[in-house]
């Protein structure tokens, strides 16, 4: 039996994967299970199977992009799933400890990638967010909202999920009119003006993108409000001035852990006595791990994602007060088929403003990441930060009446 035959053996057990290698020889892996795909893979030459069993987090994906695993049954999405739900992070998976050295050897090389002065964290947001703006036309909402949806229904679509998004974290920052709102990481901008529109706030979005800067002030000037909310190319380390509330929504991803108290001390010393802070980031259940390397490699480099543990931790010195916790278990898988959904629906656009390798390789990743919160240990985490024990209401009564108002228009 062969090194990949051993490995798909022990990993596929529910659901079937069909495998015809390079000389055209068939074997079957699994069982027929109900609610677990069937999917046929094909291996173009003889290298392929021996580089995806000895480097299964990067050597898949890139035999995917590169078209030496090609899928004859199924879709990547079905693939990656079916890995997954094969070992599914609820379940324990692997508990066994880790040996000292295997546990220093990925934490130093994770800790050092993340390392992320003003100049290099330019450059890992551009490796991303500055990619020709047609191509998250094509898959995001109208808003681009690139981060986790809230939905309230699983059958929402992806527009309405967006919206309550935003009503959601709206309410948790208690907003009142005339309030400077500091918005970390701004995107394209949506989440600044949403906030000037329902709570007639003044709102600066900063980002380390050139592309999104265009588009937010275009859209400010659009709205008639860019003397009200304004965009700024700055890296939070390097602003001044003070807020009564601060927001940030997918950006600590990419603050990197040996960055993580420098964030959270520059958020304390922006944010007023009495102010607010709403921390959304996507989050790891359990304790702190590594950035898988395809993800490192491809589509973020430098980032992230945290355990509640280490967020909580490197707040503390900076004596900013957790004061609300929440966990959204599922949200971000709906967001994720929704997108790659829509990707898929739109192939023929992106082949051609890039080609087959890069549409190949964004679906690996929306599946990947579909997958991980699906099966595996991610979640998202909205952290409520106050400077003051009595900043705010001493119940949560508040956010569900502001969200119930925000929702209604």
């Amino acid at each position: 039996m062969s090194l990949i035959d051993r490995f798909l053996a022990r990993i596929v057990r529910h659901g079937t994967l069909e495998l015809t290698d390079h000389q055209g020889r068939t074997r079957s892996f699994g069982t027929p299970t109900p609610g677990f795909p069937d999917v046929a893979i094909r291996l173009a030459d003889k290298d392929v199977a021996s580089f995806i069993a000895l480097h299964p987090r990067l050597g898949a994906g890139e035999a995917y992009m590169d078209g030496r695993l090609i899928i004859e049954r199924g879709d990547i999405m079905q693939l990656i799933e079916l890995v997954r739900a094969n070992a599914p992070w609820d379940k324990g998976g692997d508990l066994k400890p880790k040996g000292p050295l295997r546990k220093l050897v990925k934490a130093i090389g994770g800790r050092i990638d993340q390392i992320n002065p003003a100049g290099r964290s330019q450059r890992n947001v551009a490796h991303h967010y500055d990619l020709d703006d047609r191509l998250y036309d094509l898959f995001l909402d109208a808003d681009k909202q690139y981060s986790c949806a809230y939905f309230t229904d699983p059958e929402n679509s992806l527009e309405q999920a967006q919206d309550d998004k935003k009503a959601h974290i709206a309410a948790k920052l208690a907003l009142e009119p005339g309030l400077k709102v500091l918005d970390i990481g701004c995107g394209w901008g949506g989440m600044a003006l949403y906030l000037n529109r329902i709570a007639n706030v003044d709102v600066l979005g900063i980002t380390l993108s050139q592309e999104q800067l265009k588009v937010a002030r275009r859209r400010a000037e659009e709205a008639g409000v860019a003397d009200r909310v304004k965009f700024e190319l700055i890296d939070y380390r390097a602003l001044t001035g003070s807020f009564d509330r601060i927001v940030s929504v997918g950006m600590f991803e990419h603050v990197g852990v040996p960055q993580y108290e420098t964030f959270f001390r520059q958020c304390r010393k922006l944010l007023a006595h009495d102010g607010v802070m709403l921390l959304h980031t996507i989050g790891r259940m359990g304790g702190p791990g590594s950035t898988d390397a395809f993800t490192s490699k491809y589509i973020f480099p430098g980032g992230y994602i945290p355990a509640l543990s280490e967020i909580v931790r490197a707040s503390e010195p900076s004596r900013l007060i957790a004061t609300d916790v929440e966990t959204l278990r599922l949200h971000y898988a709906h967001t994720l088929r929704q997108w790659y959904e829509r990707t898929v629906a739109k192939q023929a656009e992106i082949e051609a403003l890039y080609d087959a390798r890069f549409y190949r390789m964004w679906t690996f990743y929306l599946a990947g990441a579909t997958a991980a919160f699906e099966h595996g240990g991610m979640c998202n985490y909205q952290v409520q930060f106050a400077r003051s024990r009595h900043a705010l209401p001493i119940t949560r009564d508040y956010m569900a009446q502001a969200e119930a108002t925000y929702r209604s228009g």
